[in-house]
This record gives C-alpha cells, structure tokens and sequence, in this order.
C-alpha cells in the first residue's frame, strides 16, 4: 500500500471514529500518533518521537511541547496538539511559538487530528509565522496535498527542498482564499476592473450594484461551463479508451472456446478476491471471465466494470488494476496470498464504478 492509500485510509479511520474519541489524550491516541507513524516515525522510540518535550524558556519553565520528531538528536518538527473539536488558530499555539526559537526546529504543526496546519519562519529568521504554509483536513485531503505532505515522510525529509517550495505553498494558499471570497461575493475593486472594460459610462453606485450581481453571476456560468467541457471531454475519451479495450478483448478471444483453460490457481484467486471484497459488497455481484491471456474479475458481470485482472499463464505472475484512463496498472507477485496486500486497490475499484452509477 503506498503512502497516499495508508493517508487516505487514515483519514477514513478519523473520520468514523471522531463521535468516540472525547479527550485531548483520547484525540493524541487515536489520531495523531497514527499521522506521526504514517509519516514513517516510530512513535515509540524517543530518539524519533519524543513527547512531552521540555525546553524551558526564561520564567517559563517546565512547559511542555505534545511530541517533537527528532533526527541526530535534534528537534526538526514541533507538534502541538489540541482536541480534535477545538478550533485551531494563533491563540492557541502560543507554545509552539515560544518553543520554535529555542530549539533547532525549523518547521512546527498545529493540529486537531483532523486539521494540520504546518509553520515556519519565512517572514523573520528564528520566529515562527503567524500563518502556516501549509495546511489540510485529513478527513478530505486532496492528492497534491498528499504529495505535499509526503515530502515530511522520513524517507524523504529534505529541509532545503520543504523550504524552497514553502513560500509557494504559502502564497498560493493566500491567493486562493482570495479568489475564492472574490467568486463568492466580489469587491468593488474587482467588479470595477471588469465594469470598466464594458461599460461605457460612469461607474455610478447604481452601476456597480448591477454589476456586482452580473460579475458574480457570469464567473459562475463560467466555472460551470468550464466544468462541464472538462466532464465531456473526460467522458468522451473514457468511451474511446473502452471501445479500443472492448475490441481489443472480442479480438484476443479465441474462434474455439476451449482453448481457454481456466486453472485451479486462477479461480483459487478469484475466492481470495471474492473474500475480500465482500467485506464491502455482496459475493453475487463478483463474478469472472476467462481470456486467453488473462482471468478477468468483473463487478455485477460487466466488462466494463473490471475490479483486477490476474495474469497467472506466464513464467510470472501479475496483479493488475486499471487506472483512471483505464490502462492496466502491474503489480507482480510472488504467491496468491500477495493479492491480500491489494485490499485497498480492490476497494477503491468497486467503489469508482458505485460511485460513477450514482453520478448517473
């Protein structure tokens, strides 16, 4: 499973269990030291995650920060924990302000369990921003906030490559909420700088009121005209790419059905997958066809509905999914109970195909 599938799953898991979890400790448990351990930190070893660091400050003493990720024994992430219904803001971080200049750190998160929001020091050396550069809700993260936040995975920490693309980030961020309060109720500034360049008159008040239900009003045609094109050219690739795999797959079918030889071990793979999904699913909607080349696991019969195919007639064995643009993605595998490690793609496939059904 790969780092944005165990985020994802994460958030899922916070998502269902939020009701439950009361306390600050019960959210820090529940929530948190999962996130640190999905960032590839053992959560139970001081010399990568110490919590309750102390590193007294002046008259304060004996303050604590929630856990500090360590690396050669020095703090480089502070976190601050808070319960995961209370609000997140520059109020409630005054510790990791305090802490951020005393320590070697150069980057501190704020968070809920659900909220992260992540700092550092670009508008003055040694003191933590008032805004962070980056931030995200768990329970909705988009895939470049994954990618984003992947580069904080102990893997692939680089100081020097976060800073370089966190004034980006942080900018980016600032300008989106811009636009979006522009989209959604525009300013006189910005319905003046559009008003001008059609009207040929005064900009009187009346003119501008007019102009601020028309400014309004045509940015969200055309967001929705936008959307649409976007929608119809997906669709009409997606029906291309199927027609291509429908005569592809009628073309390898051989003219003597016998020729195909359905294996033990093929539908031995077919239970395993059968077993899986059910957890999500009812078995009777999984079915199977076998190809000459491959065996094919379908949802509700359908062709178009593949959930993985198996290629198990060569030297090699193969796990194989289908992308968005419905091209197959190739996980070999060693033995049958590899496919088990597939839960997540096997999941994910059956529920595009559900979801797509109720878009319809």
């Amino acid at each position: 499973m790969d780092f944005k599938d165990q985020i994802k799953m994460l958030g899922d898991r916070v998502e269902k269990l939020k009701a439950q979890v009361n306390t600050e400790e019960a959210t820090k448990n529940a929530f948190i030291m999962p996130f640190i351990k999905e960032l590839g930190y053992d959560v139970f070893n001081p010399f990568e995650v110490t919590p309750e660091l102390v590193a007294d400050i002046g008259i304060k003493q004996g303050e604590k920060i929630d856990y500090a990720i360590m690396q050669n024994g020095d703090p480089i992430i502070l976190i601050e924990c808070k319960h995961h219904a209370a609000p997140l803001n520059v109020n409630n971080a005054s510790q990791l302000f305090r802490y951020f200049h005393t320590t070697k750190a150069k980057f501190s998160i704020l968070t809920n369990g659900i909220e992260y929001k992540f700092y550092t020091d670009l508008v003055e050396t040694n003191k933590m921003d008032d805004k962070p550069f980056f931030s995200f809700n768990i329970t909705d993260i988009k895939d470049n906030q994954i990618e984003e936040l992947k580069k904080f995975h102990k893997a692939y920490y680089d100081f020097d490559n976060i800073v370089n693309t966190a004034s980006d980030l942080k900018y980016t961020s600032e300008l989106k909420k811009l636009i979006h309060a522009e989209f959604t109720t525009p300013g006189p500034d910005f319905v003046k700088h559009f008003a001008r360049q059609v009207y040929p008159s005064v900009i009187t008040a009346k003119v501008l009121e007019q102009f601020t239900n028309l400014t309004k009003n045509s940015l969200q045609q055309y967001i929705s005209d936008m959307i649409t094109d976007r929608l119809k050219s997906a669709l009409t690739k997606e029906t291309a790419v199927i027609q291509e795999q429908d005569a592809a797959l009628l073309h390898e079918q051989p003219a003597d059905p016998n020729q195909i030889v359905t294996t033990e071990e093929e539908l031995e793979g077919f239970m395993i997958v059968k077993t899986i999904l059910r957890q999500k699913i009812p078995a009777s909607r999984i079915a199977y066809r076998d190809a000459l080349s491959y065996f094919a696991i379908l949802l509700d019969d359908n062709n178009r509905k593949t959930i993985c195919r198996l290629y198990f007639n060569g030297t090699k064995k193969y796990f194989v999914t289908l992308d968005e643009q419905r091209k197959e993605v190739r996980n070999e595998i060693s033995s049958l109970d590899d496919l088990f490690n597939y839960s997540a793609a096997l999941f994910k496939a059956v529920e595009s195909y559900d979801k797509a059904k109720e878009v319809v």
